[in-house]
């Protein structure tokens, strides 16, 4: 397990699924009432956390995260084809050699990705390196400075076939739910899940 604002835990072989997003894509207020009620949450609920109580923390919190994210808040830079690009660029830049890319897509204003690592890289600096590298990239093409993603990233351990095929329909089905229009976002799938229906 690492730490940075959240707990990651990493195990070898085993599929993540992981999020980030732009610096801009949740308003300051909402983050900062989310996070006050979160910490009340966890006074409540001690770790280990029971499988309900995982249920209700995902429910309660991420999936209004996730909502926010669709809601199309900040700059939604990654609307733009050719800034989407430097992040696909960046996916292709470590394919096959420290990971191995399942499935992703690229929204306005964050990204999920299902990866498996190699044996010699792990998953903090994998997305340090996405985000560092397409950070300078974006910025320099907009002539901005300054902080473009989130610092922090969230990652879940795929726990079984149904976990997988879940989370690759949620990817499939995100720009959907967004109501994005096709030249919004970015979508691809690898073998293993286009097998999945």
């Amino acid at each position: 397990m690492t730490q940075n604002h959240l707990p990651h835990w990493e195990q070898p072989g085993v599929p993540y699924f992981v999020t980030f997003r732009l610096a801009d894509s949740i308003p300051n207020e909402r983050l900062r009432e989310l996070n006050h009620e979160c910490r009340v949450w966890q006074e409540l609920h001690a770790p280990p956390l029971s499988a309900d109580d995982e249920a209700e923390y995902h429910r309660r919190f991420s999936t209004r995260i996730d909502q926010w994210m669709d809601e199309g808040y900040g700059s939604c830079a990654l609307r733009d084809p050719a800034l989407r690009q430097h992040v696909e660029k960046s996916f292709q830049f470590g394919q096959g050699d420290r990971y191995d890319l399942l499935s992703w897509v690229i929204m306005p204003n964050h990204v999920h990705a299902v990866l498996v690592l190699h044996a010699d890289w792990n998953l903090e600096d994998v997305l340090h390196g996405w985000k560092l590298h397409t950070a300078r990239q974006i910025n320099q093409a907009l002539g901005k400075r300054g902080q473009f993603w989130q610092h922090d990233y969230f990652d879940r351990l795929i726990r079984d076939e149904e976990h997988l095929r879940n989370v690759i329909r949620y990817i499939r089905r995100n720009p959907v739910k967004a109501r994005l229009p096709s030249n919004e976002y970015s979508l691809w799938e690898g073998e293993v899940a286009k097998s999945v229906s």
